[in-house]
Formats: C-alpha cells, structure tokens, sequence
C-alpha cells in the first residue's frame, strides 16, 4: 500500500520590503513521502519570496510538465516558472519558452546544481536566476518544522529573516545567474 502525503500548514506573516508585499498567507502543503523536508521547506520559502497574484503550488510530482510553483495571470496564462531544488536544463529550457520569467530556488549547493547545466541549450539562461540562501540555512528551518506551524518571513536587502514556531533564523539570498 502507498503512502499518502503529509498535510502541513503554515500561517505566514510575510512583510517583503524589497518589493513591497505585506501579506498574511494560509498555506496547506503536501509533502510526498518521496520529498525531502529541505525541498518543502524551499518551496514554501520560494512561494512568499515569488508571492503574487495567481501564485500557486503545482500538483507536485504527479504532475511533471509544471514547476513546483508557478503564476499565472487572469486569463490563465503561465507568467511565472519556479523551480525547487535541482531541475535538469530540458525542464529549465522547457518552462522558459512557456513562461514570461523563470527561477530556479535551492536549498544545495548552487555550483553543483548549475555544473550540469553548462554548455546545454537552456531558453533565455541569461534571464534565469537560481537562487540559494546561506549553508545550513534550510537544515536549520527544517528542525523546527511541525505539521501546523505560524511563521513570520521579512525581506530586506535580499537577507531573510525567519521565525518559524518560535525559533528565529536569518539568512542571505543569494543570486546566480545562468548567463
């Protein structure tokens, strides 16, 4: 018998005085078994860092043609391709001609996950941006993650201040881009 994913939900103040986003958002995330807490973990952070109007987590891994999160506009079309984690440059290729903007978020090690990258057709890599925030930065949020949680996320100058059930963390964001 399989198992099914694990609901967690997170409360988020998010203040994002880099681009002026002031929210409070209630988020229910599925965590497939097969999902690593470090990779939900990055995907919440990259929902609030990217959050907009028509902003969405995808079907996850049952769906494979569509980001772990994406945007789309009114009329339904996809404005935003973001990915979690360590995409391959086909899928990167892929969501940049279906998408106006594409971003790639990681919790690894940022040259590990753009060596595979290099010398392959990406669509407009020099628009792409991975980006990756301080070592350890994730493996410290993930030991405070529990199936309901409240978090309070500010951004400022791209450095990240995080509580999360109490236990407050702070990181830089840190940008690479595909060029």
């Amino acid at each position: 018998m399989a198992l099914g994913a694990t609901i967690h939900t997170f409360t988020v103040q998010l203040a994002d005085v880099d681009r002026g986003v002031y929210e409070e958002l209630s988020l229910r995330v599925a965590r497939h078994p097969s999902e690593t807490d470090a990779f939900m973990i990055t995907r919440v952070l990259a929902y609030c860092l990217e959050y907009e109007e028509g902003i969405a987590f995808s079907e996850g891994i049952s769906s494979t043609d569509e980001p772990a999160v994406l945007v789309r506009d009114m009329t339904g079309r996809l404005t935003a391709w973001i990915e979690v984690g360590a995409p391959d440059a086909d899928r990167l290729h892929y969501g940049s001609k279906l998408a106006d903007r594409t971003v790639v978020y990681t919790h690894r090690d940022p040259a590990k996950v753009m060596a595979p990258w290099a010398g392959k057709r990406i669509h407009q890599a020099d628009t792409i941006t991975l980006h990756s925030f301080d070592p350890g930065f994730v493996d410290d949020v993930v030991k405070s993650v529990e199936r309901r949680n409240t978090m309070t996320l500010s951004i400022t100058e791209r450095q990240i201040y995080l509580d999360l059930n109490g236990t407050a963390l702070s990181a830089a964001i840190h940008d690479h881009p595909l060029e």
